[in-house]
Protein backbone atom coordinates (compact mmCIF):
# COMPACT_ATOMS: atom_id res chain seq x y z
CA UNK A 1 0.00 0.00 0.00
CA UNK A 2 2.83 2.38 -0.86
CA UNK A 3 0.44 4.94 -2.32
CA UNK A 4 -1.95 4.82 0.60
CA UNK A 5 -1.89 5.60 4.29
CA UNK A 6 -0.82 2.36 5.93
CA UNK A 7 -3.21 0.16 7.82
CA UNK A 8 -0.51 0.68 10.41
CA UNK A 9 0.50 -2.93 10.88
CA UNK A 10 3.96 -3.01 9.21
CA UNK A 11 7.12 -0.97 9.77
CA UNK A 12 8.73 1.65 7.54
CA UNK A 13 12.45 1.47 6.68
CA UNK A 14 14.90 3.13 9.03
CA UNK A 15 16.21 6.54 8.10
CA UNK A 16 19.96 6.27 7.38
CA UNK A 17 21.49 7.06 10.73
CA UNK A 18 24.29 9.29 9.42
CA UNK A 19 21.87 11.35 7.32
CA UNK A 20 19.48 11.61 10.25
CA UNK A 21 22.19 12.76 12.63
CA UNK A 22 23.52 15.25 10.11
CA UNK A 23 20.07 16.82 9.96
CA UNK A 24 19.81 17.18 13.74
CA UNK A 25 20.49 20.90 13.81
CA UNK A 26 18.96 22.03 17.06
CA UNK A 27 20.12 19.44 19.56
CA UNK A 28 21.10 21.68 22.45
CA UNK A 29 17.74 23.41 22.76
CA UNK A 30 16.00 20.09 22.38
CA UNK A 31 18.04 18.35 25.07
CA UNK A 32 17.07 21.14 27.44
CA UNK A 33 13.52 19.82 27.15
CA UNK A 34 14.41 16.25 28.05
CA UNK A 35 12.83 16.40 31.48
CA UNK A 36 9.55 17.65 30.03
CA UNK A 37 9.24 14.79 27.59
CA UNK A 38 10.31 12.24 30.20
CA UNK A 39 7.52 13.49 32.45
CA UNK A 40 5.04 13.08 29.62
CA UNK A 41 6.21 9.54 28.85
CA UNK A 42 7.16 10.34 25.26
CA UNK A 43 7.30 7.32 22.97
CA UNK A 44 5.78 4.78 25.27
CA UNK A 45 6.47 1.22 24.25
CA UNK A 46 3.96 -0.52 22.02
CA UNK A 47 3.43 -1.71 18.46
CA UNK A 48 3.54 0.92 15.75
CA UNK A 49 4.20 0.97 12.01
CA UNK A 50 5.62 4.48 12.05
CA UNK A 51 9.40 4.81 11.66
CA UNK A 52 10.24 5.88 15.23
CA UNK A 53 13.01 8.15 14.01
CA UNK A 54 10.56 10.12 11.81
CA UNK A 55 7.21 10.10 13.65
CA UNK A 56 6.13 13.49 12.30
CA UNK A 57 6.88 12.82 8.64
CA UNK A 58 3.84 13.54 6.42
CA UNK A 59 2.17 10.35 5.21
CA UNK A 60 -0.40 9.79 2.43
CA UNK A 61 -4.08 9.23 3.16
CA UNK A 62 -6.06 6.16 2.10
CA UNK A 63 -7.76 8.21 -0.62
CA UNK A 64 -7.88 11.90 -1.59
CA UNK A 65 -9.57 13.79 1.24
CA UNK A 66 -11.61 16.95 0.92
CA UNK A 67 -10.12 18.42 4.12
CA UNK A 68 -6.49 19.09 4.93
CA UNK A 69 -7.09 20.53 8.40
CA UNK A 70 -9.68 20.22 11.16
CA UNK A 71 -10.82 22.61 13.87
CA UNK A 72 -13.03 21.05 16.55
CA UNK A 73 -14.96 23.52 18.74
CA UNK A 74 -15.79 21.37 21.77
CA UNK A 75 -18.37 22.91 24.13
CA UNK A 76 -17.90 21.06 27.40
CA UNK A 77 -20.78 20.41 29.77
CA UNK A 78 -23.52 19.16 27.44
CA UNK A 79 -25.12 22.02 25.51
CA UNK A 80 -28.92 21.87 25.33
CA UNK A 81 -29.92 21.17 21.73
CA UNK A 82 -33.45 22.25 22.65
CA UNK A 83 -32.35 25.80 23.42
CA UNK A 84 -29.94 26.22 20.50
CA UNK A 85 -30.30 24.24 17.25
CA UNK A 86 -33.19 21.74 17.52
CA UNK A 87 -36.52 23.58 17.31
CA UNK A 88 -39.42 21.76 18.99
CA UNK A 89 -42.71 23.71 18.83
CA UNK A 90 -44.35 20.85 20.73
CA UNK A 91 -42.43 21.95 23.81
CA UNK A 92 -44.06 25.37 23.51
CA UNK A 93 -47.49 23.73 23.50
CA UNK A 94 -46.78 21.38 26.40
CA UNK A 95 -44.78 23.77 28.57
CA UNK A 96 -45.33 23.06 32.27
CA UNK A 97 -47.10 19.75 31.70
CA UNK A 98 -45.79 16.40 32.93
CA UNK A 99 -44.32 13.98 30.41
CA UNK A 100 -46.73 11.03 30.24
CA UNK A 101 -44.96 7.70 30.75
CA UNK A 102 -41.73 9.59 31.16
CA UNK A 103 -38.96 8.72 33.61
CA UNK A 104 -39.62 9.59 37.23
CA UNK A 105 -35.90 10.05 37.83
CA UNK A 106 -33.21 11.16 35.41
CA UNK A 107 -29.43 11.33 35.88
CA UNK A 108 -29.32 13.81 38.75
CA UNK A 109 -32.68 13.38 40.43
CA UNK A 110 -36.46 13.51 40.07
CA UNK A 111 -37.81 14.77 36.76
CA UNK A 112 -40.06 17.81 36.65
CA UNK A 113 -42.45 19.06 33.95
CA UNK A 114 -41.75 19.73 30.31
CA UNK A 115 -40.16 23.13 29.69
CA UNK A 116 -40.33 25.27 26.57
CA UNK A 117 -37.14 26.50 24.89
CA UNK A 118 -35.63 29.27 26.97
CA UNK A 119 -34.83 31.34 23.88
CA UNK A 120 -36.98 32.40 20.96
CA UNK A 121 -36.37 30.54 17.70
CA UNK A 122 -36.39 32.36 14.35
CA UNK A 123 -35.90 31.34 10.69
CA UNK A 124 -32.38 32.08 9.47
CA UNK A 125 -30.80 32.71 6.08
CA UNK A 126 -31.90 31.37 2.73
CA UNK A 127 -32.74 27.97 4.19
CA UNK A 128 -35.08 29.36 6.85
CA UNK A 129 -33.49 27.07 9.43
CA UNK A 130 -35.00 27.68 12.87
CA UNK A 131 -32.26 28.65 15.32
CA UNK A 132 -32.56 30.28 18.73
CA UNK A 133 -31.60 33.83 19.63
CA UNK A 134 -29.07 32.51 22.11
CA UNK A 135 -26.25 32.54 19.51
CA UNK A 136 -27.06 35.38 17.08
CA UNK A 137 -23.64 35.54 15.40
CA UNK A 138 -23.49 31.80 14.70
CA UNK A 139 -27.17 31.86 13.70
CA UNK A 140 -26.24 34.16 10.81
CA UNK A 141 -24.02 31.40 9.41
CA UNK A 142 -26.50 28.52 9.43
CA UNK A 143 -26.69 28.46 5.62
CA UNK A 144 -23.10 27.16 5.77
CA UNK A 145 -23.75 24.45 8.37
CA UNK A 146 -24.67 20.78 8.06
CA UNK A 147 -26.60 19.85 11.20
CA UNK A 148 -26.86 16.31 12.55
CA UNK A 149 -29.82 16.30 14.95
CA UNK A 150 -29.82 12.59 15.81
CA UNK A 151 -26.57 11.88 17.62
CA UNK A 152 -26.36 9.58 20.64
CA UNK A 153 -23.73 8.89 23.27
CA UNK A 154 -22.95 5.84 25.40
CA UNK A 155 -22.75 7.78 28.68
CA UNK A 156 -24.72 10.41 30.55
CA UNK A 157 -21.74 11.28 32.78
CA UNK A 158 -19.48 14.13 31.69
CA UNK A 159 -16.05 12.49 31.96
CA UNK A 160 -16.91 9.23 30.19
CA UNK A 161 -19.06 11.10 27.65
CA UNK A 162 -16.18 13.46 26.84
CA UNK A 163 -13.97 10.41 26.44
CA UNK A 164 -16.50 8.82 24.11
CA UNK A 165 -16.71 11.90 21.92
CA UNK A 166 -12.95 12.44 21.77
CA UNK A 167 -11.67 8.84 21.82
CA UNK A 168 -14.52 6.49 20.93
CA UNK A 169 -14.43 4.87 24.37
CA UNK A 170 -15.99 5.80 27.69
CA UNK A 171 -12.85 4.52 29.42
CA UNK A 172 -9.63 6.40 30.04
CA UNK A 173 -6.47 5.49 28.16
CA UNK A 174 -7.70 5.46 24.56
CA UNK A 175 -6.22 7.64 21.81
CA UNK A 176 -8.01 10.86 20.92
CA UNK A 177 -9.18 11.53 17.38
CA UNK A 178 -6.43 14.12 16.92
CA UNK A 179 -3.83 11.53 17.94
CA UNK A 180 -5.28 9.01 15.47
CA UNK A 181 -5.14 11.60 12.69
CA UNK A 182 -1.55 12.53 13.51
CA UNK A 183 -0.60 8.85 13.70
CA UNK A 184 -2.06 8.25 10.26
CA UNK A 185 -1.07 11.42 8.41
CA UNK A 186 1.90 12.90 10.23
CA UNK A 187 2.61 16.60 10.04
CA UNK A 188 2.75 19.09 7.15
CA UNK A 189 4.90 21.56 9.09
CA UNK A 190 8.33 20.99 10.66
CA UNK A 191 8.03 23.96 12.99
CA UNK A 192 4.86 23.09 14.89
CA UNK A 193 3.04 19.99 16.14
CA UNK A 194 0.44 18.34 13.93
CA UNK A 195 -2.11 18.32 16.78
CA UNK A 196 -2.74 21.25 19.12
CA UNK A 197 -5.31 21.48 21.92
CA UNK A 198 -6.42 24.92 23.14
CA UNK A 199 -8.18 24.61 26.52
CA UNK A 200 -10.73 27.18 27.64
CA UNK A 201 -9.14 30.21 29.34
CA UNK A 202 -10.91 29.17 32.56
CA UNK A 203 -9.44 25.67 32.72
CA UNK A 204 -9.66 22.18 31.24
CA UNK A 205 -12.74 20.02 30.60
CA UNK A 206 -13.73 17.33 33.09
CA UNK A 207 -11.90 14.51 31.34
CA UNK A 208 -8.86 16.75 31.00
CA UNK A 209 -5.97 15.58 28.87
CA UNK A 210 -7.82 12.41 27.85
CA UNK A 211 -9.47 14.63 25.24
CA UNK A 212 -6.15 15.16 23.47
CA UNK A 213 -4.10 12.25 24.78
CA UNK A 214 -2.39 9.55 22.74
CA UNK A 215 -3.62 6.60 24.81
CA UNK A 216 -1.81 3.46 23.69
CA UNK A 217 -0.42 5.17 20.58
CA UNK A 218 3.13 6.49 20.89
CA UNK A 219 3.10 9.65 22.99
CA UNK A 220 4.57 11.63 20.08
CA UNK A 221 1.04 11.84 18.69
CA UNK A 222 -0.65 13.43 21.70
CA UNK A 223 -1.99 16.96 21.40
CA UNK A 224 0.22 19.84 22.49
CA UNK A 225 -1.74 22.27 24.71
CA UNK A 226 -1.48 25.94 23.75
CA UNK A 227 -3.21 29.00 25.17
CA UNK A 228 -3.23 32.45 23.60
CA UNK A 229 -3.27 34.21 26.97
CA UNK A 230 -0.45 32.31 28.69
CA UNK A 231 3.11 31.51 27.60
CA UNK A 232 3.88 27.95 26.57
CA UNK A 233 6.07 26.36 29.19
CA UNK A 234 9.66 25.40 28.40
CA UNK A 235 9.68 27.18 25.03
CA UNK A 236 11.79 30.24 25.81
CA UNK A 237 14.80 30.40 23.43
CA UNK A 238 18.24 29.98 24.96
CA UNK A 239 20.89 32.68 24.50
CA UNK A 240 23.83 30.45 23.54
CA UNK A 241 26.80 31.42 21.33
CA UNK A 242 26.70 29.77 17.91
CA UNK A 243 30.12 28.16 18.39
CA UNK A 244 29.14 26.60 21.69
CA UNK A 245 25.89 25.33 20.19
CA UNK A 246 27.68 23.78 17.19
CA UNK A 247 30.30 22.11 19.38
CA UNK A 248 27.64 20.69 21.68
CA UNK A 249 25.65 19.33 18.75
CA UNK A 250 28.80 17.73 17.34
CA UNK A 251 29.45 16.00 20.65
CA UNK A 252 25.85 14.81 20.83
CA UNK A 253 26.08 13.44 17.30
CA UNK A 254 29.20 11.46 18.23
CA UNK A 255 27.50 10.08 21.33
CA UNK A 256 24.40 9.14 19.36
CA UNK A 257 26.49 7.49 16.67
CA UNK A 258 28.29 5.38 19.26
CA UNK A 259 24.97 4.43 20.85
CA UNK A 260 23.53 3.30 17.51
CA UNK A 261 26.68 1.29 16.74
CA UNK A 262 26.41 -0.53 20.03
CA UNK A 263 22.58 -0.87 19.96
CA UNK A 264 21.51 -1.00 16.30
CA UNK A 265 17.97 -2.15 17.13
CA UNK A 266 17.26 0.44 19.83
CA UNK A 267 14.77 2.88 18.33
CA UNK A 268 14.05 4.84 21.51
CA UNK A 269 16.95 7.26 21.18
CA UNK A 270 16.07 8.13 17.60
CA UNK A 271 12.48 8.65 18.64
CA UNK A 272 13.47 10.98 21.47
CA UNK A 273 15.77 12.96 19.19
CA UNK A 274 12.93 13.49 16.70
CA UNK A 275 10.72 14.80 19.50
CA UNK A 276 13.40 17.03 20.96
CA UNK A 277 14.22 18.45 17.56
CA UNK A 278 10.57 19.43 17.09
CA UNK A 279 10.58 21.00 20.54
CA UNK A 280 13.68 22.99 19.67
CA UNK A 281 12.16 24.23 16.43
CA UNK A 282 9.06 25.23 18.39
CA UNK A 283 11.22 27.53 20.51
CA UNK A 284 11.59 29.70 17.43
CA UNK A 285 8.17 29.27 15.82
CA UNK A 286 5.80 29.34 18.79
CA UNK A 287 6.57 32.83 20.14
CA UNK A 288 5.66 34.41 16.80
CA UNK A 289 2.51 32.30 16.48
CA UNK A 290 1.43 33.21 20.01
CA UNK A 291 2.05 36.93 19.55
CA UNK A 292 -1.30 38.30 18.42
CA UNK A 293 -0.23 41.94 18.54
CA UNK A 294 0.32 41.86 14.80
CA UNK A 295 -3.37 41.22 14.17
CA UNK A 296 -5.14 44.29 12.72
CA UNK A 297 -7.81 46.02 14.73
CA UNK A 298 -10.65 44.91 12.45
CA UNK A 299 -9.73 41.24 13.02
CA UNK A 300 -9.66 41.70 16.80
CA UNK A 301 -13.11 43.29 16.57
CA UNK A 302 -14.40 40.52 14.29
CA UNK A 303 -13.57 37.92 16.93
CA UNK A 304 -14.51 40.07 19.91
CA UNK A 305 -10.95 40.09 21.23
CA UNK A 306 -11.46 43.74 22.18
CA UNK A 307 -14.34 42.87 24.52
CA UNK A 308 -14.39 44.28 28.04
CA UNK A 309 -15.42 40.79 29.17
CA UNK A 310 -12.00 39.33 29.91
CA UNK A 311 -13.13 35.73 29.49
CA UNK A 312 -14.74 36.44 26.13
CA UNK A 313 -11.64 38.36 24.98
CA UNK A 314 -9.42 35.47 26.07
CA UNK A 315 -11.55 32.89 24.25
CA UNK A 316 -11.55 35.15 21.19
CA UNK A 317 -7.75 35.20 21.25
CA UNK A 318 -7.78 31.41 21.45
CA UNK A 319 -9.94 31.39 18.31
CA UNK A 320 -7.47 33.69 16.54
CA UNK A 321 -4.67 31.37 17.64
CA UNK A 322 -6.58 28.44 16.11
CA UNK A 323 -6.72 30.26 12.77
CA UNK A 324 -3.01 31.11 12.92
CA UNK A 325 -2.14 27.49 13.63
CA UNK A 326 -4.20 26.34 10.64
CA UNK A 327 -2.43 28.93 8.48
CA UNK A 328 0.92 27.49 9.54
CA UNK A 329 -0.02 23.92 8.61
CA UNK A 330 -1.15 22.45 11.93
CA UNK A 331 -3.43 19.61 10.89
CA UNK A 332 -5.76 19.20 13.88
CA UNK A 333 -6.79 21.93 16.35
CA UNK A 334 -9.09 21.13 19.26
CA UNK A 335 -10.59 24.34 20.69
CA UNK A 336 -12.44 24.06 24.01
CA UNK A 337 -15.23 26.27 25.31
CA UNK A 338 -16.13 25.55 28.93
CA UNK A 339 -14.11 24.16 31.82
CA UNK A 340 -14.83 21.75 34.62
CA UNK A 341 -15.86 23.19 37.98
CA UNK A 342 -18.00 21.89 40.82
CA UNK A 343 -21.54 23.02 40.09
CA UNK A 344 -20.88 23.46 36.38
CA UNK A 345 -20.88 27.26 36.41
CA UNK A 346 -17.83 27.41 34.14
CA UNK A 347 -19.33 25.23 31.44
CA UNK A 348 -22.64 24.34 29.76
CA UNK A 349 -23.88 21.96 32.48
CA UNK A 350 -27.21 23.77 33.01
CA UNK A 351 -28.88 21.86 35.85
CA UNK A 352 -30.28 24.60 38.04
CA UNK A 353 -30.69 27.94 36.29
CA UNK A 354 -30.10 27.18 32.65
CA UNK A 355 -30.91 30.52 31.05
CA UNK A 356 -28.74 32.79 33.24
CA UNK A 357 -25.90 30.32 32.88
CA UNK A 358 -26.33 30.04 29.09
CA UNK A 359 -26.59 33.81 28.71
CA UNK A 360 -23.07 34.02 30.11
CA UNK A 361 -21.56 31.16 28.11
CA UNK A 362 -23.26 32.13 24.85
CA UNK A 363 -21.74 35.60 25.15
CA UNK A 364 -18.28 34.02 25.43
CA UNK A 365 -18.74 31.49 22.61
CA UNK A 366 -20.84 33.18 19.97
CA UNK A 367 -18.93 36.07 18.43
CA UNK A 368 -15.45 34.49 18.67
CA UNK A 369 -16.55 31.17 17.13
CA UNK A 370 -18.48 32.95 14.37
CA UNK A 371 -15.50 35.24 13.83
CA UNK A 372 -13.24 32.22 13.40
CA UNK A 373 -15.49 30.73 10.71
CA UNK A 374 -15.88 34.07 8.91
CA UNK A 375 -12.13 34.66 9.03
CA UNK A 376 -11.29 31.19 7.71
CA UNK A 377 -13.79 31.75 4.90
CA UNK A 378 -12.56 35.21 3.88
CA UNK A 379 -8.97 33.94 3.75
CA UNK A 380 -9.90 30.94 1.59
CA UNK A 381 -8.91 28.54 4.37
CA UNK A 382 -12.40 27.09 4.83
CA UNK A 383 -12.10 25.36 1.45
CA UNK A 384 -9.52 23.01 2.97
CA UNK A 385 -10.52 23.19 6.63
CA UNK A 386 -13.30 21.22 8.31
CA UNK A 387 -14.87 22.96 11.32
CA UNK A 388 -16.82 20.77 13.75
CA UNK A 389 -18.99 22.12 16.56
CA UNK A 390 -19.75 19.45 19.15
CA UNK A 391 -20.71 18.69 22.73
CA UNK A 392 -20.74 15.43 24.68
CA UNK A 393 -24.54 15.09 24.99
CA UNK A 394 -27.74 17.14 25.05
CA UNK A 395 -30.30 17.99 27.73
CA UNK A 396 -33.72 16.68 28.72
CA UNK A 397 -36.97 18.32 27.49
CA UNK A 398 -38.20 18.66 31.07
CA UNK A 399 -36.75 20.68 33.90
CA UNK A 400 -35.37 18.90 36.89
CA UNK A 401 -37.84 18.94 39.75
CA UNK A 402 -37.57 22.11 41.79
CA UNK A 403 -35.13 23.76 39.35
CA UNK A 404 -34.99 25.84 36.18
CA UNK A 405 -32.48 23.59 34.45
CA UNK A 406 -32.31 20.44 32.36
CA UNK A 407 -30.64 17.12 33.14
CA UNK A 408 -28.22 15.17 30.94
CA UNK A 409 -29.56 13.49 27.80
CA UNK A 410 -27.34 11.12 25.76
CA UNK A 411 -30.24 9.74 23.69
CA UNK A 412 -30.57 12.55 21.16
CA UNK A 413 -28.66 15.78 20.52
CA UNK A 414 -27.10 17.99 17.84
CA UNK A 415 -23.66 18.72 16.42
CA UNK A 416 -22.77 20.43 13.14
CA UNK A 417 -19.98 20.73 10.56
CA UNK A 418 -18.97 23.31 8.00
CA UNK A 419 -16.17 23.79 5.53
CA UNK A 420 -14.21 21.35 3.40
CA UNK A 421 -16.33 18.57 1.90
CA UNK A 422 -19.50 19.44 3.81
CA UNK A 423 -22.87 20.06 2.15
CA UNK A 424 -24.01 23.49 3.39
CA UNK A 425 -27.45 24.43 4.65
CA UNK A 426 -28.87 21.01 5.47
CA UNK A 427 -30.34 19.30 8.53
CA UNK A 428 -30.00 15.55 8.85
CA UNK A 429 -31.68 13.20 11.31
CA UNK A 430 -34.27 14.10 13.92
CA UNK A 431 -35.27 13.64 17.52
CA UNK A 432 -38.88 13.01 18.55
CA UNK A 433 -41.48 15.78 18.92
CA UNK A 434 -40.10 16.95 22.26
CA UNK A 435 -36.41 16.33 21.54
CA UNK A 436 -35.89 13.51 24.02
CA UNK A 437 -34.81 10.63 21.78
CA UNK A 438 -33.22 10.40 18.34
CA UNK A 439 -35.72 8.65 16.07
CA UNK A 440 -34.70 9.37 12.47
CA UNK A 441 -31.32 8.46 10.94
CA UNK A 442 -29.89 7.77 14.37
CA UNK A 443 -26.10 8.20 14.60
CA UNK A 444 -23.91 7.20 17.54
CA UNK A 445 -20.91 9.48 17.97
CA UNK A 446 -18.84 6.80 16.24
CA UNK A 447 -20.44 8.03 13.01
CA UNK A 448 -19.39 11.62 13.62
CA UNK A 449 -15.77 10.55 14.07
CA UNK A 450 -15.92 8.21 11.07
CA UNK A 451 -17.12 11.16 8.98
CA UNK A 452 -14.30 13.42 10.18
CA UNK A 453 -11.74 10.75 9.26
CA UNK A 454 -13.43 10.23 5.88
CA UNK A 455 -13.16 13.93 5.04
CA UNK A 456 -9.43 13.70 5.76
CA UNK A 457 -9.13 10.79 3.34
CA UNK A 458 -9.00 8.07 5.99
CA UNK A 459 -11.04 4.87 6.10
CA UNK A 460 -11.94 4.46 9.77
CA UNK A 461 -12.07 0.66 9.36
CA UNK A 462 -8.47 0.55 8.09
CA UNK A 463 -6.99 2.94 10.63
CA UNK A 464 -6.03 0.35 13.25
CA UNK A 465 -3.27 -0.63 15.62
CA UNK A 466 -2.86 -3.93 17.45
CA UNK A 467 -2.93 -3.41 21.20
CA UNK A 468 -3.04 -6.18 23.79
CA UNK A 469 -3.98 -8.68 21.11
CA UNK A 470 -6.86 -6.60 19.72
CA UNK A 471 -6.97 -4.53 16.52
CA UNK A 472 -8.08 -1.20 17.96
CA UNK A 473 -9.56 1.72 16.07
CA UNK A 474 -11.25 5.03 16.89
CA UNK A 475 -14.70 3.68 15.98
CA UNK A 476 -14.29 0.32 17.78
CA UNK A 477 -16.20 -2.24 15.64
CA UNK A 478 -18.89 0.30 14.75
CA UNK A 479 -19.22 3.58 12.88
CA UNK A 480 -20.57 4.61 9.49
CA UNK A 481 -19.76 7.71 7.46
CA UNK A 482 -22.69 10.16 7.37
CA UNK A 483 -22.71 10.52 3.59
CA UNK A 484 -25.92 12.57 3.62
CA UNK A 485 -24.07 15.65 4.90
CA UNK A 486 -21.16 15.41 2.45
CA UNK A 487 -20.88 17.56 -0.66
Amino acid sequence: MSSQAPQLTSSFNWLDRRRFLSQAVSGLGAVALTSLFQQEGLFASGPTAIDPSRPYQARPSHFPGKAKNVVVIFCAGGVSHLDTWDYKPELEKRDGKPLENGPAVTFQGPAGNLARPQYKFRPRGQTGKMVSDMLPHLAELTDDFAFVHSLTSKSNTHGPAENFLSTGSVLDGFPSIGAWVTYALGCETRQLPAFVAIPDPRGVPQSGTNNWGSGFLPAAFQGTPFNATKPVRHLQPFDIPAGTDAATRHLLAKMNERHFAENPHDSKLAARIASYELAARMQLSVPSIMNLNSEPEHILKLYGADSEDKTKAAFARNCILARRLIEQGVRFVQLFNGAYASGGNLNWDGHNKLKPQYDKHAHILDQPAAGLIRDLKQRGLLEDTLVVWCTEFGRMPMFQKGSQGRDHNPDGFTCWMTGAGVKPGISHGATDAIGKVAVEDVHPLYDLNATILHLLGLNHEQLTIRHNGIDRRLTNVEGHVIHEILA
